[in-house]
């Protein structure tokens, strides 16, 4: 399915996801209302609550407030990223300056706390103690993730299963339990239940993986953010980490001085751009996250033909082909 039809038949329950989103109760400090909307309506794909909405539809669950607890994912998503964000140092999200250049390191940490606790209290509300569990536990390895990123920065000898444990942990947890959770609310278990959690990591890899690819060759108006930022971090995503194990000594060598380089360019970054094409670190990358798709729609397959199984197709195919 084309990107425009896509989004039109999209369109209903991103409306739905919108409107729950608007009606969460307020803090009581205008700030932190102030700094949480910035974060959450700017701009954002709602993927993950999307998810919940439609791995609930796909198992006949079409209670209306699934859309008040999908939200919940949404909410720890805008979290991480402010998080992310400070601990980048990063300039933008989503085209827009980020939050921590507006209102500060220790006030933007704080607010991504309290959005960490508004999901939590979501969770609980709803009553339902499996939601429950796989939200603390998914936080819970959030957290692992952004440790284990800091941790991995300018580790030029990260293994590829390291890398995938970082990416699981900052993404795809998220993602497969936004889609597990769905499940839950159906009141699927077992075998379901265990395939929507594996249709999500799968989606959730496949998605981080496409993230980094377009970190080196996306088209920054489209990504909201300048190309190369991760390579100026030090961060070792997959396309460099391809290149680092397949290069020549001399091409290994430079790209190795060029990451570790204090005072990073456009010209140096270009140049390992290019070397990382050389390498076939790209279409390296470009294959995983296809297999990552295709493992993601062999669980989708367990599942009854309908037109929600085939949005949720539709969906992940699409996410070899985004730009943002």
């Amino acid at each position: 399915m084309e990107k425009e039809r896509l989004k039109a038949a999209l369109a209903g329950d991103l409306r739905r996801i919108e409107e729950a989103l608007s009606a969460v109760r307020a803090s009581q400090v205008p700030f932190i209302n102030e700094v949480s909307h910035y974060i959450l309506f700017a701009g954002g794909k709602r993927l993950r609550p999307l998810l919940t909405v439609l791995c609930a539809r796909l198992c006949g669950y079409e209670d209306p407030r699934i859309y008040d607890l999908a939200v919940l994912f949404e909410y720890l998503h805008a979290a991480t990223l402010l998080h992310d964000d400070v601990v980048d140092g990063a300039e933008f999200r989503r085209g827009r300056r980020a939050a921590h250049n507006l209102w500060g390191n220790q006030a933007t940490i704080l607010v991504g706390d309290y959005l960490y606790a508004r999901a939590l209290r979501i969770a609980v509300e709803k009553g339902n103690f499996e939601v429950l569990k796989v939200v603390t536990e998914t936080t819970l390895l959030m957290s692992e993730g952004e440790v284990l990123q800091l941790l991995n920065c300018d580790n030029t000898g990260l293994t590829e299963a390291e890398y995938e444990e970082v990416i699981f942990r900052k993404t795809a947890a998220l993602i497969s339990a936004a889609c597990e959770c769905g499940g839950i609310m159906a009141g699927v278990s077992g075998e379901e239940r265990r395939r929507l959690r594996d249709f999500g990591r799968h989606l959730g890899l496949a998605f981080q993986i496409t993230d980094d690819l377009l970190d080196y060759v996306g088209v920054s108006e489209k990504t909201g953010k300048d190309l190369g930022t991760d390579f100026k971090e030090g961060k070792v995503t997959l396309p460099l980490l391809y290149a680092l194990r397949t290069a020549s000594d001399p091409d290994r060598s430079r790209l190795l001085a060029l990451l570790r380089d204090t005072d990073p360019t456009p010209e140096g970054f270009r140049e390992a751009r290019e070397i990382i094409a050389r390498c076939g670190g790209f279409d390296y990358t470009r294959k995983k996250a296809r297999e990552e798709v295709d493992r993601a729609l062999e669980n989708l397959l367990h599942f009854p033909p309908n037109p929600t199984r085939y949005l949720l197709e539709d969906l992940t195919r699409y996410i070899l082909e985004r730009q943002k």
